[in-house]
């Protein structure tokens, strides 16, 4: 990316939508670390996102020039298959109000965060931008996929109708600190270093996992998801629309592992010593998610941080800021 990226100013105002989240919290470490000054944060007490008029008001009144739309309903298999209509309509009151009213606003640029599940649930490996909208989605995920790719064409639907430079990045399987760590919620990994955890702690002789074990996901930390967020954002239109050709660009590792291989991992690095049982009965999701990073290594950005330091980093920050044991 440093070929195309150009440059934010470190005093520019930018708006981070959801900086209390993992991802919002990440890319606003990576904007401090850069230097930048003019951060724009609000709580949800402080700023509901559902409420158009409140962000119209906000805008209206903070006037920042870029937008980072990291906010949005998230959750794991249990989560988006229990509650749908929670999924769908508040990820599309977000996308509808931030990015509608970023427009009207006069934003420079929005960048909005996306996710893999958008793509079909047979998609051809490793998932290309273009297979977008190509087949049938995951039906466990589908209300909160159909959000995610509404925030998208209304990101091109912007820059189409009226030249606004909105695009956004459609990030793999996260995990690093700030992660939801609610069994009834989570993802994989913070559920799956939960359960080690007090597993380990009670002396249990086994653990309980979701699924058969075979499906295949790939993982990237939240902290090197902000780093692409970043230079994503910098990235100047002309230079975006000869390398990246389309609204979205994917952001991954390039590499995946099954369920069952991550589970393994997990386990030591938590210290569990018991015997790992998968139930068969419950659903395992998509049986491959793997994301084609050719545009964001033609860019010139490439993640790094390895799964392993990851996740030790990850169950340290659980033992110190979630779990405290």
């Amino acid at each position: 990316m440093s070929e195309a990226a150009g440059a934010i100013p470190r005093d520019a105002r930018i708006f981070v939508a959801g900086h209390r989240g993992m991802v919002g919290s990440a890319i606003v470490r990576a904007l401090q670390a850069a230097g930048h000054t003019g951060l724009l944060l609000r709580t949800r007490s402080e700023l509901d996102l559902i409420d158009r008029a409140a962000v119209r008001a906000f805008l209206e009144r903070e006037k920042p020039q870029y937008v980072f739309l990291a906010a949005a309903r998230v959750g794991g298999i249990l989560a988006n298959d229990t509650y749908r209509a929670d999924f769908i309509h508040d990820n599309l009151a977000i996308e509808l109000n931030v990015i509608g009213e970023s427009h009207r606003a006069g934003v420079e640029r929005l960048l909005f965060l996306g996710s893999s599940c958008i793509y079909p649930k047979l998609a051809p490996q490793p998932m290309k931008e273009e297979h977008l909208l190509t087949g049938v989605l995951e039906p466990t995920n589908q209300p909160y996929a159909i959000a995610k790719i509404a925030g998208i064409e209304m990101c091109d639907a912007y820059q189409r109708q009226y030249g606004c430079d909105f695009r956004a990045a459609m990030p793999t399987n996260l995990y690093g600190p700030g992660d939801n760590y609610d069994l009834k919620t989570s993802h994989v990994i913070p559920a799956l270093i939960r359960k080690f955890h007090e597993a380990k702690t009670a002396k249990a002789a086994n653990v309980t996992v979701w699924g058969t074990g075979i499906p295949r996901r790939e993982f990237l930390h939240v902290d090197d998801l902000a780093a692409a967020c970043v230079l994503l954002m910098a990235v100047p239109r002309q230079a975006w629309d000869a390398r990246v050709g389309r609204p979205f660009v994917n952001i991954g590792t390039g590499t995946d592992l099954t369920i069952r291989a991550l589970t393994e991992l997990i386990g030591q690095v938590v210290g569990y010593e018991g015997q790992v049982v998968f139930d068969t009965s419950k659903p395992d999701g998509t049986p491959r998610k793997q994301l084609d990073v050719s545009v964001q290594y033609a860019l010139g950005w490439k993640p790094r941080i390895t799964l392993d330091t990851g996740l030790r980093a990850t169950y340290a920050w659980y033992q110190t800021t979630v779990n405290q044991a």
